[in-house]
């Protein structure tokens, strides 16, 4: 049970299709990874509360589903949120292009808002497809940018956490 009177910040989870963010979500939220598939069909939401500068803060985070060729995220799901994570899978390079669009959308819908780049599946570097310089542009305008891995737990906490530290101080 979370105390009412923590401050409640929504964070958007985006990137394109089977990133990782849902996986990303379950592993904060729980500790657990499944290797089972599950597309996001619309929004997941969960909660989760952590101690932020000895603050309690409620994290909402809305996890939205891929964006792809056949379908685009709606605006209407990014409003009012404080923050989001921009997730890229480092084995696949297109998802880059796909989080560009959605880095115009965000800014778009949001206003300049924090965010953290994601940079998912560090657990399988050695199938990588993307390198620092591919994604500086994205990187350049973000409170941190984190190599993170669902599966392992790698950087998981600290992406929120400095996430939640930012919405807190921002």
């Amino acid at each position: 049970m979370s105390d009412p009177r923590a401050i409640q910040k929504k964070v958007c989870m985006l990137g394109g299709f089977s990133v990782g963010k849902t996986s990303l979500v379950k592993r904060f939220v729980t500790g657990q990874f499944s290797e089972k598939y599950h597309t996001t069909i619309g929004v997941k939401i969960d909660q989760k509360s952590l101690c932020v500068d000895a603050t309690e803060m409620l994290l909402v985070l809305w996890d939205v589903y891929g964006e792809d060729d056949f379908q685009k995220v709606r605006a209407s799901y990014l409003q009012g949120s404080a923050g989001y994570l921009l997730v890229i899978d480092g084995t696949r390079e297109d998802t880059l292009e796909v989080a560009h669009q959605l880095r115009a959308l965000a800014i778009q819908s949001m206003g300049p808002v924090p965010y953290a780049l994601v940079i998912n599946k560090s657990d399988l570097r050695e199938a990588w497809q993307v390198d620092p310089e591919m994604y500086k542009d994205l990187a350049s305008n973000a409170c941190l940018v984190l190599e993170t891995s669902a599966k392992t737990g790698e950087g998981v906490e600290l992406a929120f956490a400095e996430l939640a530290k930012q919405l807190l101080n921002g």
